[in-house]
């Protein structure tokens, strides 16, 4: 048997078992090992004799990927981004964020609601962990929704939906694993998401608005508050603007002259002056702990992704199945912009059975060089490109038009994790309950991705400049 017959076997035997429930770092490394030894007893001609042979190269291949992928320094990103966003819970800075919020946006139609997205967009800019974020607001921001009479399955899905602003807005973890997967620049690409996240957060507002427009009762505005509430409630929400200005800074240095460090080191230092911050706030041992102890837990849970996934990639390799897939896309006599409209309708039905990591982790080792070709090759210009845009430019731009479905399946039943992660805060919520009230942000987010497919300038302005 070929191996690329063999690299599309293994690869349906992933599918159905992350369908069937497994986890996609399990799976990911079973499927990865299984078809290391499946290639390397192949090419001894299935002699009784070799297996033991193939099973120690596959063994030994498989070992090498958790150190030599995983110690990279950009991965040390992630801990450092979401440590920033639990310890900001805890210095109170969420709290500030939506009563500012509330303050000089609820006296729109639908005010609380819209004041939930933005307060969330803000702590997604000191947070690069979706769940957390709506972990967060699940418990500040519902319980004032509900107090003026909305629906608590739209406060819900307020909450979930604007949770995965989180994924786009720097500090993105999602941003961050895209740009080792595809060996692209980290801080051109956390750049990058900076206004595709303002963008989403405008657009959720408006549908917000133009549903408490048209529909009676829905989402009260919130009126009496005087100029001098709202200049009172700014202060202290403005440390986020601080380490946002820091972050920036350390990534591309808008003031002139070169970035003032790496990305890893403007993370760093972020989470140093949130943690200052909130042993201002009177934060102790018990809320430190549980600070370390969640970024802990959910770094594990991602690097182990990352391990599981890349032992299949490392399959993928002998299995030359990459090469094959971008072979057969650049055949295709269609139009590239309609081969990448249906690669990104295809993250949106697998977004139904994977979380979103996972996806992206076993998808773009395959889907990346394809569109690469598509648009010309890893090195073509702009003016020779069939995108219209150079090779490295377009690694950006569809890099935030995955994370960007990547969000989507963050709310997309049946294993939105946001969606759960609200329902787990909420005692009087179910899972059924959000996944209704996020319904109407899907087409938030169609009209989004539509729009940064049909105007690409809004994702490469700003790493243009870099």
């Amino acid at each position: 048997m070929e191996p690329i017959e063999i690299g599309l076997w293994v690869t349906g035997g992933l599918l159905i078992l992350v369908i069937l429930g497994m986890r996609v770092a399990f799976a990911a490394a079973l499927a990865g090992m299984i078809g290391l030894i499946w290639i390397f007893w192949a090419k001894k001609n299935y002699g009784i004799d070799d297996f033991g042979w193939a099973l120690g190269v596959a063994v030994k291949t498989a070992g090498q990927v958790p150190h030599s992928k995983v110690s990279s320094q950009a991965l040390s990103l992630i801990p450092t981004f979401i440590l920033i966003g639990y310890l900001a819970y805890h210095a109170g800075l969420t709290k500030a964020l939506f009563e500012a919020a509330k303050r000089w946006i609820a006296w729109l139609p639908g005010g609380l609601a819209v004041s939930t997205v933005f307060a969330t967009a803000g702590f997604a800019a000191v947070s690069g962990a979706s769940v957390a974020t709506s972990a967060v607001f699940a418990r500040i921001a519902i319980p004032e929704m509900l107090k003026i009479g909305y629906d608590k399955r739209f406060a819900a899905g307020v909450v979930a939906a604007g949770g995965t602003l989180a994924s786009l807005i720097p500090p993105s973890a999602i941003l961050v694993i895209y740009a080792i997967i595809v060996e692209q620049d980290v801080g051109k690409l956390l750049l990058a998401g900076f206004i595709p996240g303002a963008f989403s957060a405008l657009i959720y507002g408006l549908l917000i608005i133009g549903m408490a427009l048209t529909i009676k009762g829905f989402g009260p505005p919130v009126t009496g508050y005087t100029w001098k509430d709202r200049l009172v409630s700014l202060p202290p929400a403005l440390p986020i603007v601080f380490v946002v200005v820091v972050i920036i800074c350390f990534v591309y240095n808008p003031f002139g002259g070169d970035a003032w460090g790496t990305p890893t080191e403007g993370g760093a230092i972020g989470a140093f002056v949130v943690f200052l911050m909130a042993l201002w706030q009177g934060m102790r041992w018990p809320q430190l702990k549980e600070a370390l102890l969640e970024t802990a837990k959910l770094t594990v849970m991602i690097f182990s992704i990352i391990w599981g996934v890349l032992i299949y990639v490392r399959f993928l390799g002998f299995a030359d199945l990459p090469s094959a897939f971008s072979d057969w896309i650049t055949s295709l006599e269609m139009s590239p912009i309609l081969i990448l409209v249906c690669i990104l309708l295809a993250y949106a039905v697998l977004g139904m059975f994977m979380d979103a990591i996972g996806m992206l982790l076993l998808t773009l080792p395959v889907v990346y060089p394809a569109v690469m070709a598509l648009n010309g090759g890893e090195f073509v210009t702009a003016a020779d490109s069939t995108f219209g845009m150079s090779g490295p430019m377009c690694a950006i731009w569809f890099g935030i038009l995955v994370v960007k479905m990547a969000e989507f399946c963050l709310i997309t039943p049946p294993i939105g994790l946001n969606c759960f992660v609200v329902a787990g805060v909420r005692d009087d919520l179910s899972v059924q309950d959000v996944f209704k009230g996020v319904m109407p942000f899907f087409i938030a987010d169609a009209i989004t991705i539509g729009l940064l497919v049909a105007f690409p300038a809004i994702v490469l302005w700003l790493p243009s400049l870099a």
